[in-house]
This record gives C-alpha cells, sequence and structure tokens, in this order.
C-alpha cells in the first residue's frame, strides 16, 4: 500500500522536527492530513498514557465514534480487548469494532519518541448483497430481538433497526437516547430497572431484566433486556452493550396459561387448585391477626333435573348465574371458587372471634341463600335453584386447611340431607335460612 506506507513516513518524521523547519512542516502536515483522509485504513497517534491525540477519519468510522469524542479518548475504551490483553509494539493483532467487524491493528513507536502510531485495516470479508442485509433486518424484525448499546459518559444510545419497533417507533423516527427509554419504560417498572442497570455497572454482573414500556398509543408491551458492561484501563464502566426481545406475545401466552390452570372457564372463578392455595393464605393471616374464617361449602339443589330435562347450555347459564350472584353478594376481601359440577365454595376472612357462632352462621347462611334465591331467566322460563350450605370456622371446628375443609363438606352434605336452601355449622343440626 504506497499510499499508506508514505503517510506512514510522513507522519514518522514529522514527530522529530525542530522549531526551524515548523513553517514548512505546517504546509507538509496539511499535504499530509488530506492524504491520511483519503486512506480506508485508519491512523490514530497516541500519547504516553495510551489517549488518541490525533487520527484520521477512517480511524472514526472503524471505531465507531464521532471524530469529536475521539481526541483524549484511550484507545481501550473504543477497543475493550485491549483491557483484557493489551498490545505490544510491532506484534499484529485481531481486534473487533464495536460493531463486530474484524480489524487487523498494527502499533508502531519512533525509538525515543513518546508517540505511538496505530494502524487499523479492515479485514477483507465477503461483501454482503443488498438483499442479504435486508435478509438480517428482516430476521431480527421477525424474531423481535434486536442490538444496542449505551455510552455511560454521555448517555448515547445506539438501537438496531429492529428496536425501533419494540418501542412504538418507525426505525430512525426517533433519536435514540437514554432519556427517551427512560420515559418509554412502564412507571412502576422504571425504578426497577434503573437499579438493575446501576448494579451491572458497580457489580460487573450481567443485567437481565423483564419491563413493561408504552408505545405512543398508549398500549403496553413486554420486554426482555439483557446485556454486560465494558470497562476502561482503570476498571471503570464505560459503556453497556446487550440485546433486547419483545416477549409481549410469551407474557399473553403464560397468563393465559396460568388463568386456565387456575380458573374454572366457564365461571372464571378459582378452581380447586387456586381455592386451596388462597385458603392457605388466609388461614395465616388469620393466625397473625388472630382472626375467624369461615369456609363455606354450596351445593346447588335441583342442578341435575334442569340439567338433564333442559340440556348443558341451560345447565351452563345457572352456574354462570350462580357465580355472579355469589361474587355479587361477598365482599372484595372474600372468595368464590368453583370446585366442579354444580359445588361452589365460600372463604370469608377477618371475622371476629368474640362474636358467637351460630350468630355467624345465621348471617352467612341467609345472605348466600338469599342472594340465589330469586328464579333465574332461562330459555325455558324461570328456575328457582336452592342450595345446601355446610359451614366451618376457623379455628374454631379445625386448626389446619384440610380439617376444615372435611368439616364445610360434612356439614354441607347434613344440610343437603335435611332440605332444600339449608345451611349447617359443622357439629350442629341443619338450620333452615329465613329468606323472607
Amino acid at each position: 500500500m504506497p499510499l499508506l506506507a508514505l503517510a506512514l513516513a510522513a507522519a514518522l518524521t514529522l514527530l522529530t522536527l525542530t522549531g526551524l523547519q515548523l513553517r514548512q512542516a505546517r504546509r507538509e502536515t496539511a499535504l499530509y492530513r488530506s492524504l491520511l483522509d483519503r486512506l480506508s485504513d485508519g491512523l490514530v497517534l497516541l500519547d504516553a498514557s495510551g489517549r488518541i491525540n490525533q487520527h484520521n477519519q477512517a480511524a472514526a468510522q472503524l471505531l465507531g465514534r464521532p471524530a469529536g469524542e475521539l481526541l483524549g479518548t484511550p484507545l481501550a475504551t473504543c477497543l475493550p480487548q485491549l483491557q483484557v490483553q493489551p498490545l505490544t509494539c510491532q506484534q499484529p493483532r485481531q481486534v473487533a469494532n464495536p460493531e463486530g467487524r474484524m480489524l487487523a491493528l498494527e502499533m508502531h513507536q519512533q525509538p525515543g519518541a513518546a508517540t505511538t502510531i496505530v494502524l487499523l485495516r479492515p479485514q477483507a470479508e465477503p461483501l454482503r448483497s443488498q438483499e442479504d442485509v435486508e435478509r438480517f433486518k428482516r430476521s431480527q424484525y421477525f424474531a423481535r430481538i434486536g442490538t444496542w448499546d449505551w455510552a455511560i459518559d454521555t448517555n448515547r444510545l445506539y438501537w438496531s433497526e429492529a428496536i425501533y419497533a419494540m418501542f412504538g417507533h418507525a426505525p430512525d423516527a426517533v433519536t435514540p437516547s437514554y432519556e427517551l427509554f427512560c420515559a418509554s419504560v412502564h412507571p412502576d417498572d422504571r425504578a426497577r430497572v434503573r437499579a438493575g442497570e446501576l448494579r451491572c455497572i458497580e457489580t460487573g454482573e450481567n443485567h437481565d431484566e423483564e419491563y413493561r414500556v408504552i408505545w405512543p398509543d398508549g398500549s403496553v408491551h413486554w420486554l426482555r433486556e439483557t446485556g454486560n458492561v465494558v470497562k476502561d484501563e482503570h476498571g471503570v464502566a464505560v459503556k453497556m452493550m446487550g440485546v433486547v426481545r419483545d416477549i409481549t406475545e410469551e407474557k399473553a401466552w403464560a397468563s393465559q396459561m396460568h388463568q386456565l390452570a387456575h380458573h374454572d372457564p366457564l365461571t372464571g372463578l378459582p378452581n380447586r387448585l387456586l381455592f386451596e392455595d388462597r385458603l392457605r393464605s388466609a388461614l395465616e393471616r388469620a393466625r397473625r391477626s388472630d382472626t375467624r374464617v369461615a369456609l363455606v361449602f354450596i351445593d346447588l339443589n335441583g342442578f341435575k333435573a334442569i340439567n338433564d330435562t333442559l340440556g348443558h347450555a341451560a345447565g351452563d347459564q345457572v352456574l354462570i348465574a350462580t357465580a355472579q350472584r355469589l361474587q355479587g353478594a361477598l365482599r372484595g376481601s372474600d372468595s368464590v371458587a368453583r370446585l366442579g359440577g354444580d359445588e361452589f365454595v365460600v372463604i370469608l376472612e377477618g371475622l371476629a372471634l368474640h362474636r358467637g357462632l351460630d350468630e355467624e352462621a345465621r348471617s352467612i347462611g341467609e345472605k348466600i341463600i338469599g342472594a340465589l334465591a330469586t328464579p333465574l331467566s332461562l330459555e325455558h322460563g324461570q328456575q328457582r335453584i336452592g342450595a345446601s350450605l355446610g359451614i366451618a370456622v376457623f379455628p374454631d371446628h379445625a386448626p389446619s386447611m384440610d380439617r376444615l375443609i372435611h368439616h364445610a363438606d360434612l356439614a354441607m352434605y347434613a344440610a343437603k340431607r335435611s332440605g332444600e336452601n339449608q345451611y349447617r355449622l359443622a357439629g350442629d343440626t341443619p338450620q333452615r335460612a329465613d329468606i323472607g
């Protein structure tokens, strides 16, 4: 490369100029500067501390930084690999620039001079067609994954093209910045994401966060971001780099699976699995607060006859209406679940210990049976549905969840044998509810 050799030789000569030659040197410097800026190879001059004090245009492009940011910057900050394995003079080395492009790097130092000259040469690689470039961009877009890097000191942020869409923007419609990123993160997630980034910067551990972003149209989307830090020669974090992935569909799918696993598909009420989890939590709260929990098992009377004579569609209407009436009759702190068939269960928390059990049971029984007593309007006309209730109270009837369920179940069957619209407190005789 005659042009590069000429430029290199000129640069080495200029380092030894005396004051008398300065005027002529300035003219020659302008000429050689013009030659250097025509090169596709990068030329960087380092001072004794390894900081850049001169460079050509190609060097700025290969190092992936605006020319104004390079002067005074340690070369190892631009090429983090040099922090791990410093390059000795005259020793060629393969390095990657911030965009992942491979470079051949050489360092030359004139004997007795404090300035080191660094050559950066792009490695030969197969030319990619425009079709290949577009295919890569589309693969990132459809995979909902993109790459980013954040300069910590300047807050300069780089997004690959796919990331714009993840934040609800057209490519290049906005200028990426850390301020724009923070403003886009959901307010409830912002502090946690920021804390994770600071932890990564301070400890060097990998960054891995899931968070929500709000698009300009107000819609909410989920992203997962992973990354790590790049440090300078003093061990100071100067940049974070990583990838971000759109996980909105995964979150929706997981939510749907959770709903199916924990809720009755017909009524939307919690199923047995979620009911037991809620009852377990309710008993723990009652132990801490020294209060009672009432467990009510409910069985519908006459449901099988409706299901058999009017069909399953009518039976489904009865079950949906029963769920809605139970939810409407209870407090927000109470829970309703469907265990299967025509069996429902209610958990009532925060009941006072000083109140008599009979009085408590009467209040509960009349409230629930009264809510279910109004005839239902079905396609085949109005139908009246009765109910049998079994009530067990923690800690009076049982100290554990399994025993409490057992007592409530037995009380419900005792009430059912005694006739329609009966409730029974565990261990007592059935009581008929006064529903007016």
